[in-house]
């Protein structure tokens, strides 16, 4: 699959209640700052993205690579990031409360000042 321009993740998201991006190359595309909880971003490819600052709560993100993306101030309360790919991922101060990160990859990963308060590991 091509991948998608910022433009074209908001007209995905854009009045939906659970995006659906599972699958989506999202590779060094920027998406900070958008809203994607309870979506389904099942095996989604976000490598070196940008999703600084997004909201990702509650997000079935089982999978998903996000080798050296930024997600610094991310919201991934109760997300699912099981098996999925954060080597040197930046995750500085974000919210991974109650995230299941079982089996994750956290090679590298940046986790300085992340709240991980129930997080499982």
């Amino acid at each position: 699959m091509a991948e998608l321009t910022r433009k074209e993740v908001i007209m995905i998201i854009n009045g939906s209640i659970k995006p659906r991006l599972a699958g989506v190359d999202l590779n060094s595309v920027d998406i900070h700052r958008l809203d994607l909880e309870g979506s389904n971003m099942r095996g989604a490819m976000l490598q070196a993205a940008n999703v600084n600052e997004s909201i990702m709560r509650s997000s079935n993100m089982t999978g998903v690579d996000m080798t050296g993306a930024h997600a610094a101030y991310a919201d991934l309360d109760k997300a699912i990031l099981i098996s999925s790919n954060l080597t040197l991922a930046v995750f500085t101060g974000a919210r991974l409360t109650g995230a299941n990160l079982t089996n994750a990859v956290l090679n590298g990963a940046n986790l300085q000042d992340a709240n991980m308060k129930g997080a499982i590991v």
